[in-house]
């Protein structure tokens, strides 16, 4: 099949004046993301059934022709614990006919499969990422451009409250009974699907592990145009508002990959209008959303190097989490707030490498504004003492970049990947208990019509703050926390309530407190309960599957919407938190293109989204050991 618009990203960068694999497409099949709001969990299962000359191969060609970049710490090349995460469809597709193509044309296929299964240990699905669609014809493939869309914002709102109100969603909780599935797609290749989808011209914009991002017909399914990014597109698309009257609109798609580049596509064709990678480090990576303000993107920049602290022979660790302005329309940077000074070398682990401090404060939330300031929620450090702006909400002036206050959940957070291995190589001595900020900050507005900004983290912390000086007005610890427990990815905020979703997940810590996953809510101005609704576990013994919430949540007028490790997609009375209706996304459902989509957990940085008498949603979650998955769901109220 041959889609009708299908723009693929072909910029070949030098290392150390040779080309490589600089942009290998990174799709995570599993491996460490760390927890929480968008660090994903600890260790996913990876399935490790290559036979031995595979192995043999693959590893040879690999050091003769790539570990000199990527074993090497070279600055732009991704380090081989990136190349590590990607799906071997991926890889081949990279070194076949896309970024690396040059680089590997004197390769036999054999030789570019070995390549491909050796850093993913695992085999070939045999799966063609880039055909699994139905291209649109005739009035399906038109976009609609007096349907502008309804949000621009990761939270749907540039307050981050995850509400969608009744002009925009008509799909009531006395509706819920009738919902049923109208279409689904079956992403390619994939365990996980978790990039926010948005809704704009009559159109579904989704990315996926493939690196693969979709303009999907929103009554149809079929596919519009698709667009081959670096990799993986993890994070919620953002569609700029445009007026509904221009018949020549030509608005924008913005989203970024795990490789770190921050993208600006036609929405209308799905060609690149401007690319720009966020970081020079190795492990930089995007996994939160832009934020679209006055034809500014405010663009969040975390890391993987948690994960790279692994290896003994990792230089660890040097990453500064930040924050970078750039003009909507170019690309071109305009100011960028680093929360961390540069690291300098501190000591040598056991191995003779140096160790450098500090290092850390990622972003991996997506971000909130209210008028000139924008709200950013950070991670953790990774080593040294211990900074000030790690595990804390920080107001800049989104005008200058400047640090307008800092409020630190916890001091001396201090925790990288290699504390959860025997050894502890690069492990600080006092690390942990890396309970970072994963879900953004939200503001929102009590019954008494005061503005309070609130955060939640991974030790299942909320706090309300004030939103001009950062001052703590109230606490409350909602769940039992841990490293991939507590608050992962998203609140929601509406009607004088703010909804807690708890993970609480198992993670292999001994705790002095009971697990306490399920949904919560509680009042804005004083932080107190107003109902609890602890998960069942209905789970049976069944693999990778958990109860409690991870991903992010939707509050409408009279229900919110939860999608649990389960693999339910739950609906909660706003007003008592009783369970009104569900939908098991793990059951197999027939697909675009005469395919199968079956679901699984639901988790990262997604909420569900409601348009009109649909409800959209991913399912899918391969990490942190749960339940995989391959499925954009698009639910319809049946009409009586």
């Amino acid at each position: 099949m041959v889609l009708l618009k299908e723009s693929v990203l072909v910029i070949v960068e030098r290392c150390r004046a040779v080309l490589f694999f600089s942009c290998l497409l990174v799709c995570s099949q599993g491996a460490l993301g760390n927890g929480a709001g968008g660090k994903d969990g600890a260790y996913a299962e990876v399935s490790q059934n290559l036979d031995s000359a595979t192995e043999a191969a693959g590893r040879a060609l690999y050091e003769s022709r790539c570990a000199q970049c990527h074993d090497a710490n070279v600055v732009r090349a991704p380090q081989r614990y990136i190349l590590q995460l990607s799906t071997p469809e991926a890889i081949l597709g990279a070194l076949n006919d896309g970024l690396m193509q040059e680089v590997a044309s004197d390769l036999s296929l054999p030789q570019k499969t070995a390549i491909a299964e050796f850093l993913t240990k695992r085999k070939m699905s045999g799966d063609d990422v880039r055909s699994a669609g139905v291209a649109c014809s005739a009035s399906a493939a038109n976009f609609d451009r007096a349907a502008a869309p309804a949000f621009s914002h990761w939270g749907f709102d540039q307050s981050g409250t995850h509400y969608i109100g009744p002009s925009t969603a008509s799909v009531t909780k006395a509706a819920l009974p009738a919902v049923e599935v109208d279409w689904a797609f079956a992403f390619p290749s994939a365990v996980r699907a978790r990039s926010q989808p948005a809704v704009a011209g009559g159109s579904i914009f989704v990315g996926s592990q493939s690196g693969l991002v979709y303009a999907f017909d929103l009554e149809t399914g079929c596919t519009r145009w698709q667009f081959m990014a670096s990799a993986e597109v993890r994070n919620a698309m953002i569609v700029a508002p445009w007026d509904p009257v221009d018949e020549e609109a030509d608005p924008l798609l913005y989203f970024g990959d795990v490789s770190g580049n921050q993208y600006a596509i036609s929405a209308i064709t799905g060609e690149l209008r401007w690319r720009k990678r966020m970081d020079d480090h190795g492990v930089a990576t995007l996994t939160a959303a832009s934020t679209l303000i006055d034809e500014v993107l405010y663009v969040p920049i975390s890391s993987l190097e948690e994960g790279a602290a692994i290896s003994a022979d990792y230089p660890c660790c040097t990453f500064r989490g930040a924050v970078a302005a750039l003009d909507a329309g170019t690309g071109e940077e305009r100011w960028r707030r680093y929360f961390i000074p540069p690291a300098k070398e501190q000591a040598t682990n056991d191995a003779g490498k140096t160790l450098y401090g500090p290092s850390g404060v990622p972003v991996w939330a997506g971000m909130s504004v209210d008028d000139d300031l924008l709200f950013v929620a950070t991670g953790d450090d990774y080593t040294g003492e211990g900074s000030g702006a790690s595990d804390s909400v920080i107001a800049l002036n989104r005008h200058s970049g400047e640090v307008v206050w800092v409020a630190q959940a916890r001091a001396g957070d201090v925790w990288n990947a290699s504390c959860e291995y025997a050894g502890k190589i690069n492990c600080p001595d006092d690390n942990g208990p890396d309970w970072d900020y994963g879900a953004g900050p939200v503001v929102a507005v009590g019954k008494s019509g005061r503005k309070m900004l609130l955060a939640g983290d991974k030790g299942g912390l909320v706090v309300g703050l004030d939103p001009l000086s950062g001052k703590v007005r109230w606490r409350n610890k909602v769940g039992r926390g841990g490293v991939v427990a507590g608050i992962n990815f998203g609140l929601a905020a509406h009607a004088g309530k703010v909804f807690v979703p708890i993970s609480d997940v198992p993670d292999g810590r001994t705790y002095d407190e009971p697990a306490k996953p399920g949904l919560y809510a509680l009042d804005i101005d004083t932080g107190e309960f107003i109902w609890k609704a602890p998960a069942e576990d209905v789970c049976n013994g069944r693999a990778g599957c958990f109860p409690g919430y991870s991903a992010a949540i939707t509050v409408l007028d009279d229900y919110v919407l939860a999608g649990s490790n389960d693999g339910y997609l739950r609906a909660f009375d706003s007003a008592t938190g009783v369970i009104v209706w569900e939908y098991d996304t793990t059951q197999s459902v027939d697909a675009v293109g005469d395919r199968i989509a079956r679901g699984g957990s639901i988790g990262g940085g997604q909420a569900p989204i409601v348009i009109g008498d649909r409800i959209i949603l991913n399912s899918g979650y391969a990490f942190s050991g749960k339940m995989p998955g391959n499925a954009l769901l698009v639910l319809k109220a049946r009409s009586e």
